[in-house]
Protein backbone atom coordinates (compact mmCIF):
# COMPACT_ATOMS: atom_id res chain seq x y z
CA UNK A 1 0.00 0.00 0.00
CA UNK A 2 2.65 2.36 0.02
CA UNK A 3 3.14 3.73 -2.92
CA UNK A 4 -0.65 4.37 -2.70
CA UNK A 5 -0.37 6.22 0.03
CA UNK A 6 2.10 7.98 -1.09
CA UNK A 7 0.03 9.10 -4.56
CA UNK A 8 -2.96 9.75 -2.23
CA UNK A 9 -0.43 12.20 -0.28
CA UNK A 10 1.20 13.95 -3.04
CA UNK A 11 -2.99 14.50 -4.41
CA UNK A 12 -4.52 15.66 -1.75
CA UNK A 13 -1.83 17.61 0.20
CA UNK A 14 0.40 20.18 -2.01
CA UNK A 15 1.26 21.91 0.99
CA UNK A 16 2.57 18.89 2.85
CA UNK A 17 4.25 17.79 0.32
CA UNK A 18 6.27 20.88 -1.19
CA UNK A 19 10.08 20.14 -1.35
CA UNK A 20 9.16 16.45 -0.79
CA UNK A 21 9.80 13.35 -3.47
CA UNK A 22 10.17 9.85 -3.80
CA UNK A 23 13.11 7.53 -4.13
CA UNK A 24 11.66 4.19 -5.68
CA UNK A 25 10.87 2.65 -8.78
CA UNK A 26 8.61 4.85 -11.64
CA UNK A 27 6.72 1.92 -13.00
CA UNK A 28 5.51 1.10 -9.27
CA UNK A 29 4.41 4.99 -9.04
CA UNK A 30 2.93 5.18 -12.25
CA UNK A 31 0.97 2.25 -11.57
CA UNK A 32 -0.38 3.24 -8.60
CA UNK A 33 -1.24 6.82 -9.95
CA UNK A 34 -3.36 4.74 -11.81
CA UNK A 35 -4.95 2.61 -9.39
CA UNK A 36 -5.87 6.21 -7.22
CA UNK A 37 -7.36 7.84 -10.13
CA UNK A 38 -9.88 5.07 -10.68
CA UNK A 39 -10.74 5.66 -14.34
CA UNK A 40 -10.22 9.48 -13.37
CA UNK A 41 -7.31 11.90 -13.77
CA UNK A 42 -3.98 10.42 -13.57
CA UNK A 43 -1.14 12.35 -12.08
CA UNK A 44 1.85 12.25 -14.06
CA UNK A 45 5.25 11.21 -12.74
CA UNK A 46 8.34 13.54 -13.09
CA UNK A 47 11.83 10.96 -13.50
CA UNK A 48 14.39 12.85 -11.55
CA UNK A 49 18.11 12.76 -12.15
CA UNK A 50 19.20 14.35 -8.75
CA UNK A 51 17.72 15.71 -5.62
CA UNK A 52 17.95 19.67 -7.14
CA UNK A 53 15.16 18.46 -9.98
CA UNK A 54 12.84 18.44 -7.12
CA UNK A 55 12.30 22.08 -7.52
CA UNK A 56 11.90 22.24 -11.01
CA UNK A 57 8.54 19.90 -10.76
CA UNK A 58 5.59 21.35 -12.12
CA UNK A 59 2.67 21.83 -9.90
CA UNK A 60 -0.05 18.64 -9.76
CA UNK A 61 3.24 16.52 -10.60
CA UNK A 62 4.96 13.48 -8.47
CA UNK A 63 8.97 13.86 -8.71
CA UNK A 64 10.57 10.01 -8.40
CA UNK A 65 14.00 9.64 -7.99
CA UNK A 66 14.58 6.34 -9.60
CA UNK A 67 16.81 4.20 -7.04
CA UNK A 68 17.60 1.96 -10.26
CA UNK A 69 19.61 4.85 -11.43
CA UNK A 70 21.47 4.90 -8.31
CA UNK A 71 21.43 1.20 -7.97
CA UNK A 72 23.39 -1.00 -11.21
CA UNK A 73 21.80 -4.05 -11.41
CA UNK A 74 18.44 -3.74 -9.69
CA UNK A 75 15.85 -5.40 -11.29
CA UNK A 76 12.83 -2.99 -12.66
CA UNK A 77 10.20 -5.88 -12.68
CA UNK A 78 6.64 -4.71 -11.64
CA UNK A 79 6.68 -7.22 -8.79
CA UNK A 80 2.72 -7.82 -7.48
CA UNK A 81 0.21 -6.37 -5.53
CA UNK A 82 0.14 -8.36 -1.82
CA UNK A 83 3.05 -10.54 -2.01
CA UNK A 84 6.04 -11.14 -0.07
CA UNK A 85 9.46 -11.05 -2.26
CA UNK A 86 12.94 -11.20 -2.34
CA UNK A 87 13.12 -8.37 -5.44
CA UNK A 88 10.47 -5.96 -3.41
CA UNK A 89 12.88 -6.68 0.21
CA UNK A 90 15.81 -5.50 -1.97
CA UNK A 91 14.07 -2.60 -4.07
CA UNK A 92 13.14 -1.16 -0.40
CA UNK A 93 16.08 -2.13 1.62
CA UNK A 94 17.99 0.16 -0.94
CA UNK A 95 15.45 2.82 -1.06
CA UNK A 96 15.74 3.38 2.87
CA UNK A 97 19.58 3.35 2.09
CA UNK A 98 20.34 5.51 -0.30
CA UNK A 99 17.71 7.87 1.37
CA UNK A 100 19.13 7.34 4.78
CA UNK A 101 22.87 8.29 3.46
CA UNK A 102 21.78 11.62 1.65
CA UNK A 103 20.21 12.37 4.81
CA UNK A 104 23.16 11.61 6.65
CA UNK A 105 25.34 13.72 3.96
CA UNK A 106 22.62 16.57 4.55
CA UNK A 107 21.07 16.25 0.86
CA UNK A 108 17.97 16.53 2.61
CA UNK A 109 15.90 17.79 5.60
CA UNK A 110 14.47 14.59 6.81
CA UNK A 111 13.44 11.03 5.65
CA UNK A 112 9.89 10.06 5.85
CA UNK A 113 9.46 6.25 5.21
CA UNK A 114 6.48 4.29 3.89
CA UNK A 115 5.35 0.99 5.01
CA UNK A 116 8.26 -1.77 4.66
CA UNK A 117 7.53 -5.58 4.85
CA UNK A 118 10.30 -7.25 7.68
CA UNK A 119 9.45 -10.62 5.47
CA UNK A 120 10.30 -9.24 2.48
CA UNK A 121 13.75 -7.55 3.47
CA UNK A 122 14.73 -10.83 5.11
CA UNK A 123 14.58 -12.24 1.84
CA UNK A 124 16.38 -10.35 0.09
CA UNK A 125 19.58 -11.53 1.72
CA UNK A 126 22.49 -10.02 2.89
CA UNK A 127 22.78 -7.50 4.59
CA UNK A 128 19.21 -6.86 4.29
CA UNK A 129 18.44 -9.76 6.49
CA UNK A 130 20.85 -8.47 9.45
CA UNK A 131 17.85 -5.96 10.28
CA UNK A 132 14.48 -7.01 11.53
CA UNK A 133 13.29 -3.79 10.08
CA UNK A 134 13.82 0.05 9.23
CA UNK A 135 15.11 0.93 12.73
CA UNK A 136 17.83 -1.16 12.85
CA UNK A 137 19.22 -0.67 9.11
CA UNK A 138 18.89 3.18 10.20
CA UNK A 139 20.84 2.49 13.06
CA UNK A 140 23.39 0.84 11.57
CA UNK A 141 24.12 2.94 8.86
CA UNK A 142 23.86 6.07 11.27
CA UNK A 143 26.87 4.25 13.27
CA UNK A 144 28.78 3.45 10.25
CA UNK A 145 28.29 7.01 8.99
CA UNK A 146 29.79 8.18 12.65
CA UNK A 147 32.28 5.54 12.59
CA UNK A 148 31.15 3.95 16.01
CA UNK A 149 29.58 0.44 16.77
CA UNK A 150 25.87 0.64 16.78
CA UNK A 151 25.86 0.07 21.04
CA UNK A 152 27.45 3.91 20.51
CA UNK A 153 24.48 5.10 18.72
CA UNK A 154 21.77 4.22 20.62
CA UNK A 155 18.00 4.84 19.42
CA UNK A 156 14.67 4.44 20.90
CA UNK A 157 11.10 4.63 19.26
CA UNK A 158 8.85 6.89 19.67
CA UNK A 159 4.75 6.92 18.54
CA UNK A 160 3.08 10.47 18.66
CA UNK A 161 -0.38 11.70 18.20
CA UNK A 162 -1.89 15.18 18.50
CA UNK A 163 -2.76 13.97 21.42
CA UNK A 164 0.14 11.35 23.39
CA UNK A 165 3.52 11.38 22.76
CA UNK A 166 5.16 7.72 24.35
CA UNK A 167 8.84 6.78 24.09
CA UNK A 168 10.08 2.91 24.89
CA UNK A 169 12.67 1.54 26.76
CA UNK A 170 12.38 -1.68 24.59
CA UNK A 171 10.45 -2.51 21.49
CA UNK A 172 10.68 -5.88 19.55
CA UNK A 173 10.63 -8.55 22.47
CA UNK A 174 9.12 -10.93 23.99
CA UNK A 175 7.47 -9.51 27.19
CA UNK A 176 9.89 -11.84 29.59
CA UNK A 177 12.79 -10.25 27.53
CA UNK A 178 11.06 -6.76 27.74
CA UNK A 179 11.10 -7.03 31.43
CA UNK A 180 15.17 -7.78 31.77
CA UNK A 181 15.85 -4.74 29.60
CA UNK A 182 14.38 -2.71 32.31
CA UNK A 183 17.56 -1.69 34.13
CA UNK A 184 19.49 1.49 35.17
CA UNK A 185 21.27 2.05 32.13
CA UNK A 186 18.51 1.38 29.71
CA UNK A 187 15.85 3.89 31.74
CA UNK A 188 18.55 6.59 32.05
CA UNK A 189 19.46 6.39 28.20
CA UNK A 190 15.83 6.55 27.34
CA UNK A 191 15.36 9.32 29.52
CA UNK A 192 18.34 11.36 28.07
CA UNK A 193 17.13 10.60 24.03
CA UNK A 194 13.87 11.79 24.65
CA UNK A 195 15.11 14.64 26.68
CA UNK A 196 17.92 15.48 23.57
CA UNK A 197 15.76 14.64 20.97
CA UNK A 198 12.23 16.73 22.15
CA UNK A 199 13.89 19.68 23.64
CA UNK A 200 15.06 20.65 20.62
CA UNK A 201 11.51 20.39 19.21
CA UNK A 202 9.85 22.47 22.13
CA UNK A 203 12.88 24.99 22.41
CA UNK A 204 12.66 23.77 26.27
CA UNK A 205 12.94 21.16 28.32
CA UNK A 206 10.27 18.24 27.88
CA UNK A 207 8.56 17.64 31.08
CA UNK A 208 8.55 13.74 31.05
CA UNK A 209 6.18 11.25 33.10
CA UNK A 210 7.32 7.75 34.01
CA UNK A 211 5.64 4.84 33.58
CA UNK A 212 5.70 2.78 36.56
CA UNK A 213 6.78 -1.34 35.27
CA UNK A 214 4.37 -2.74 38.03
CA UNK A 215 0.46 -2.34 38.79
CA UNK A 216 0.39 1.22 41.27
CA UNK A 217 4.12 1.75 40.31
CA UNK A 218 4.69 -1.17 43.22
CA UNK A 219 3.01 0.50 45.88
CA UNK A 220 5.68 1.45 47.77
CA UNK A 221 7.44 -2.51 47.25
CA UNK A 222 4.27 -4.09 47.61
CA UNK A 223 3.69 -5.27 43.99
CA UNK A 224 7.34 -5.22 42.95
CA UNK A 225 10.57 -3.54 43.17
CA UNK A 226 11.65 -2.25 40.10
CA UNK A 227 10.23 1.07 41.03
CA UNK A 228 12.44 1.49 44.26
CA UNK A 229 15.51 -0.37 43.03
CA UNK A 230 16.00 0.39 39.09
CA UNK A 231 13.55 3.46 37.92
CA UNK A 232 13.87 5.67 40.85
CA UNK A 233 17.62 5.95 40.88
CA UNK A 234 17.35 6.44 36.71
CA UNK A 235 15.04 9.32 37.47
CA UNK A 236 17.05 10.88 40.25
CA UNK A 237 20.27 10.30 37.73
CA UNK A 238 18.13 12.31 34.87
CA UNK A 239 17.68 15.29 37.21
CA UNK A 240 20.95 15.49 38.59
CA UNK A 241 21.72 15.84 34.50
CA UNK A 242 19.35 19.03 34.35
CA UNK A 243 15.85 17.13 32.81
CA UNK A 244 12.67 17.38 33.95
CA UNK A 245 11.34 13.67 34.90
CA UNK A 246 8.85 12.48 37.13
CA UNK A 247 8.76 9.83 39.74
CA UNK A 248 7.57 6.20 38.66
CA UNK A 249 3.98 6.86 38.25
CA UNK A 250 1.12 4.43 37.88
CA UNK A 251 0.92 2.79 34.44
CA UNK A 252 -2.88 2.63 34.58
CA UNK A 253 -2.89 6.72 35.12
CA UNK A 254 -0.06 8.37 33.42
CA UNK A 255 -0.92 8.38 30.15
CA UNK A 256 -4.08 9.97 30.85
CA UNK A 257 -2.74 12.24 32.71
CA UNK A 258 0.08 12.92 29.74
CA UNK A 259 -3.35 13.20 27.11
CA UNK A 260 -3.25 16.75 25.74
CA UNK A 261 -6.86 17.69 24.70
CA UNK A 262 -8.41 20.94 23.44
CA UNK A 263 -9.59 21.53 26.95
CA UNK A 264 -7.02 20.28 28.85
CA UNK A 265 -3.20 20.71 28.10
CA UNK A 266 -1.65 17.45 29.62
CA UNK A 267 0.67 17.40 32.86
CA UNK A 268 3.61 15.91 30.47
CA UNK A 269 5.05 16.39 26.99
CA UNK A 270 6.05 13.05 26.91
CA UNK A 271 5.61 9.43 28.67
CA UNK A 272 8.61 7.04 28.84
CA UNK A 273 7.37 3.25 29.16
CA UNK A 274 9.01 0.09 30.07
CA UNK A 275 7.73 -2.06 27.44
CA UNK A 276 5.86 -2.35 23.86
CA UNK A 277 2.66 -2.39 24.72
CA UNK A 278 2.43 -0.54 28.35
CA UNK A 279 3.48 2.37 25.45
CA UNK A 280 1.91 1.67 22.13
CA UNK A 281 -2.16 0.40 23.08
CA UNK A 282 -2.67 3.53 24.67
CA UNK A 283 -1.07 6.05 21.50
CA UNK A 284 -3.07 3.61 18.68
CA UNK A 285 -6.68 4.13 21.02
CA UNK A 286 -6.54 7.11 19.90
CA UNK A 287 -5.90 6.78 16.70
CA UNK A 288 -3.71 4.59 14.53
CA UNK A 289 -4.53 6.93 11.34
CA UNK A 290 -2.96 9.89 13.25
CA UNK A 291 -0.45 8.08 14.85
CA UNK A 292 3.58 8.81 13.62
CA UNK A 293 6.41 6.74 14.42
CA UNK A 294 9.53 8.14 15.13
CA UNK A 295 13.22 7.14 15.64
CA UNK A 296 14.75 9.20 18.05
CA UNK A 297 18.85 9.21 18.46
CA UNK A 298 20.04 9.20 15.07
CA UNK A 299 21.76 11.73 13.37
CA UNK A 300 19.02 12.44 11.24
CA UNK A 301 15.59 12.73 11.20
CA UNK A 302 13.13 9.77 10.12
CA UNK A 303 8.96 9.82 10.64
CA UNK A 304 6.94 6.79 9.32
CA UNK A 305 3.24 5.79 9.38
CA UNK A 306 1.94 4.32 12.62
CA UNK A 307 1.03 1.07 10.33
CA UNK A 308 2.11 -1.79 7.97
CA UNK A 309 1.80 -2.78 4.45
CA UNK A 310 -1.27 -4.25 4.46
CA UNK A 311 -1.14 -6.96 2.32
CA UNK A 312 -5.19 -7.44 2.50
CA UNK A 313 -6.16 -4.44 1.34
CA UNK A 314 -3.01 -3.50 -1.13
CA UNK A 315 -4.23 -2.81 -4.84
CA UNK A 316 -7.55 -2.12 -4.13
CA UNK A 317 -7.14 2.07 -4.13
CA UNK A 318 -8.80 1.80 -0.10
CA UNK A 319 -5.61 2.68 1.44
CA UNK A 320 -5.89 5.59 4.21
CA UNK A 321 -2.89 8.03 3.59
CA UNK A 322 -3.75 10.04 6.95
CA UNK A 323 -0.41 8.37 9.14
CA UNK A 324 1.45 9.13 6.34
CA UNK A 325 0.52 12.83 6.14
CA UNK A 326 0.81 12.78 10.23
CA UNK A 327 4.49 11.84 9.17
CA UNK A 328 5.36 14.42 7.11
CA UNK A 329 4.22 17.12 9.15
CA UNK A 330 5.58 15.40 11.88
CA UNK A 331 9.12 15.83 10.37
CA UNK A 332 8.86 19.06 9.19
CA UNK A 333 8.22 20.25 12.51
CA UNK A 334 11.63 18.24 13.49
CA UNK A 335 13.39 19.24 10.71
CA UNK A 336 12.77 23.23 12.06
CA UNK A 337 13.22 23.32 15.68
CA UNK A 338 10.89 25.13 17.74
CA UNK A 339 12.39 28.68 19.21
CA UNK A 340 13.71 28.74 23.37
CA UNK A 341 10.79 28.73 25.01
CA UNK A 342 7.98 28.12 22.31
CA UNK A 343 5.40 25.03 22.71
CA UNK A 344 3.97 22.30 20.22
Amino acid sequence: MGPEIIVKVFRDCPQATHGCFVVGEVAVLRRATQLVAGGGVVWPVMEMTQVEDVWACPPRCIPVLPIASLVPGLSEDLVPFGQVSAQAGRVAGECVTWAAQAALRGEVAALVTAPLNKAALSLAGSPWNQFPGHTELLQSLSASHLGVGTAQCPVRMMLANHELRVVLVSVHLALADALKAVTFDNVLQTLWITHRSLSAVLGRAPRIGVAGLNPHAGEGGLFGSEELDILLPAVQAARAQGMVVSDPQPPDTVFMRARSTRDRPGEFDVVVAMYHDQGLIPVKYLGVEHGVNVTLGLPLIRTSPDHGTAFDIAGTGRADPASLIEALVMARQLATPAPCGASR
